[in-house]
């Protein structure tokens, strides 16, 4: 079973296995009785075998909903509130006093010299200071104010290009307030994909930070030519001198005050109505240059709406810890999520969201133990290396204490796949482990790309809580599905959400029909109210991605190809632009292939690479510096980094350990990849090798490795 493969292995002696297996088993009867008195889980079990989604209709490819919105799809959170504004200033006037957004106050920064010589900036954080709905409702509206002081007009584009932090959703609030429409960029861009965003949409005013201004904005400000104001949110900067005649740089505090003067009196406001752009967000472009998805209010409502009902118990003891970046459509989904339900958000970065994090000061806290939140979203790029580096320690364990955290992780995952609770190991064994994400997380939520079946189980039993696994895009407000909390099933992201509707269409090419047995498989299409607008200035691409049915209904076509399970659980199986044929024509799913090498300790991050004129695959591989330079101790290689990863040599050894993998994982022989080439540099945003949420960018990796594909292929070089 797929429990048994996903169990650690350890070294105990058999006798005394059979003594330890006997008190778990007398342990396990005893507290049998009462556990399922009084846990509640009774309920949670008989909810996971329950059907969660059905066909509208019994003709193949018939579109499936939630069985709690069979008969309608849900649109308003709230009755009457029909935009974002209204929907603030029902929670403004519902959570007045309450804590909304949190800041760290930064006490003492430090520069660190590292024994290479590279300076890392670290920083000691004082405690969260908050604002509460009321102040930030406040903030909001004066800021709106102030930018139509500065010209800007309703319906008219104004970019917002920083980083996740509370002054961000003060001056969305803002723009969504006075009807403009806010253009969102990646803070992690580069030049060309910013100057292609702010020229497309033509804005005049963009809303930054003083690191961002000095660090991306000043080099490409001259190519932005209808460019007249930068507003900082972060205080003056030092230098104004060097941008162009015609742009002028303000604070936010500026433009607010000047808000809070603002005679408004005869200037009636524009509010938005449901159909009018909210955001027009640029997505991070694994696939070429980005494109910007228009947002609606409605979409966005619909969108949060669905959301929402999959957190059972969401309210004003919950607390949510922002980091992601604010410009994908999973954070600022969660967020307001969050703000509309009365939840406190407190930001944060992943540079100072752990104690062990890179800008962290050893000794001092990072801001998951000081916020203690209850709420987290991931993408699995960061629970993998959470995972690893769990892991990693679990090695250097002395064997006793090894052996204690595997049985106790063997036994929890066999009750978790039953639906039981295990509360004596969660207490005594995962207790430390837990308290690496401040101890209080009651959900994860994982978006952004496909998170491992290993992975998700290790997250359940270490943080004792449930993943909630989504699937949405920007093109559908972030929307599509979400598991619920009782089921604890691996691999599937669940049925669709309350706002919408999911069907299957059939693929000839890839071999995918909707009358498949035993699920039906096909490219997957969501329908409803969070179906986005479609892409700015590009009508031939919003055709391509969008249609509309008779009945009016507008669907989405995602490229993502997913199968129906009996519950109504969605499963993502493939994905159009990942399959390619090979010469003698067996297809290839790149992604497959990947998934199931990219959580072996020696990978950090792996990219499949097949072409249509060569019979086989090849792969880039990031490998794990520790576990490589094991590796190469065991076999007797000496070198620096570099030389480890460019040996020939090493190459054959680690294609070893993925071939071996590739037959556990039952890949097909001409799945696995025959060469690779070792990378001694990690690939994060800021090199433009993978996206924002970590996905791989195939074009520029492609790109990028050209020559060593070259090589790997027999082409020029031998």
């Amino acid at each position: 079973s797929q429990a048994a493969r996903m169990k650690l292995k350890h070294n105990i002696n058999p006798v005394l296995l059979q003594f330890i297996n006997f008190i778990v088993l007398v342990y396990s009867l005893v507290t049998y009785i009462p556990w399922y008195i009084f846990s509640g889980s009774k309920q949670a079990i008989e909810k996971a075998k329950q059907v969660k989604a059905r066909p509208v209709n019994n003709k193949p490819g018939g579109a499936y909903r939630s069985v709690n919105s069979l008969h309608c799809l849900a649109s308003v959170l709230y009755p009457g509130c029909d935009t974002l504004d209204k929907v603030f200033k029902y929670a403004k006037t519902k959570y007045k006093d309450k804590k909304l957004l949190g800041t760290r106050e930064i006490l003492k920064e430090e520069d660190e010299i590292q024994p290479s010589g590279k300076v890392f900036k670290k920083v000691i954080l004082g405690k969260y200071t908050w604002l509460s709905y009321e102040d930030v409702y406040i903030k909001a509206v004066n800021f709106g104010n102030g930018l139509a002081v500065l010209g800007q007009q309703p319906k008219t584009n104004i970019a917002i290009f920083c980083e996740t932090r509370a002054e961000w959703m003060i001056a969305a609030q803002a723009c969504f307030m006075c009807n403009y429409q806010l253009v969102t960029l990646y803070a992690t861009l580069g030049g060309p994909a910013i100057v292609h965003g702010l020229n497309e949409t033509e804005v005049t005013t963009i809303i930054t930070s003083k690191e961002l201004m000095q660090t991306k904005l000043k080099e490409i400000v001259s190519q932005v030519p209808l460019l007249r104001h930068i507003i900082t949110v972060d205080g003056k900067p030092t230098t104004w001198s060097e941008f162009p005649k015609g742009v002028i740089v303000h604070t936010m505090a500026s433009v607010q005050a000047m808000g809070a003067k603002a005679d408004i009196g005869n200037r009636q406001p524009s509010r938005p109505v449901p159909s009018d752009i909210a955001v027009i967000m640029y997505t991070s472009g694994s696939t070429g240059i980005p494109k910007g998805v228009m947002i609606s209010h409605c979409n966005i409502i619909a969108g949060i709406t669905g959301m929402a009902e999959r957190i059972p118990n969401l309210g004003e003891k919950d607390i949510y810890i922002g980091y992601l970046p604010l410009a994908h459509v999973l954070e600022l989904s969660a967020e307001l999520v969050c703000l509309s339900h009365g939840c406190r958000i407190g930001y944060s970065s992943p540079q100072t969201l752990a104690d062990q994090s890179s800008k962290i000061k050893k000794g001092s806290k990072g801001d998951v133990t000081t916020l203690k939140p209850t709420l987290m979203a991931a993408v699995p790029e960061i629970m993998d290396r959470i995972y690893k580096n769990v892991m990693n320690k679990v090695n250097e364990m002395t064997s006793f204490q090894r052996n204690l955290f595997i049985l106790a992780y063997n036994y929890k995952m066999e009750q978790i796949s039953k639906g039981y609770t295990t509360p004596l190991c969660d207490s005594l064994i995962f207790r430390k482990v837990r308290m690496l994400l401040g101890g209080k997380i009651r959900i994860l939520l994982c978006g952004g790309a496909p998170l491992s079946a290993a992975t998700q189980r290790f997250m359940n039993i270490c943080f004792c809580c449930p993943v909630g696994q989504g699937y949405g895009l920007t093109e559908s407000a972030g929307a599509g599905t979400i598991t619920e909390v009782w089921d604890y099933t691996t691999g599937r992201v669940g049925a669709p959400l309350v706002c919408c509707e999911i069907k299957l269409m059939n693929w000839e090419e890839g071999g995918y029909y909707n009358t498949d047995k035993p699920y039906p498989r096909g490219e997957i299409l969501i329908g409803g109210q969070n179906v986005t607008v479609g892409y700015y200035k590009n009508e031939a691409r919003t055709r391509k991605d969008f249609t509309v049915d008779e009945n009016g209904q507008r669907w989405l076509h995602t490229g993502d190809i997913g199968e129906f399970h009996h519950d109504g659980c969605l499963k993502i199986i493939d994905r159009k632009k990942d399959l390619v044929k090979l010469q003698a024509g067996e297809y290839v799913s790149l992604g497959k292939v990947e998934a199931a090498l990219k959580n072996l300790p020696l990978v950090d991050n792996i990219c499949a690479y097949a072409s249509s004129f060569h019979s086989y695959v090849i792969g880039f591989v990031v490998p794990n510096q520790k576990e490589l330079a094991e590796l190469a101790r065991k076999k007797g290689f000496k070198g620096t980094w570099e030389e480890i990863c460019n040996s020939p040599e090493m190459e054959k050894e680690v294609l070893k350990v993925l071939a071996e993998a590739a037959m556990a994982a039952n890949l097909e022989k001409f799945e696995i990849p025959v060469k690779i080439r070792l990378s001694p540099d990690p690939w994060t945003p800021e090199t433009g090798l993978v996206t924002d949420a970590f996905k791989l960018k195939r074009k520029e990796l492609t790109a990028f490795y050209q020559p060593d594909i070259d090589r790997m292929y027999g082409k020029g070089v031998k």
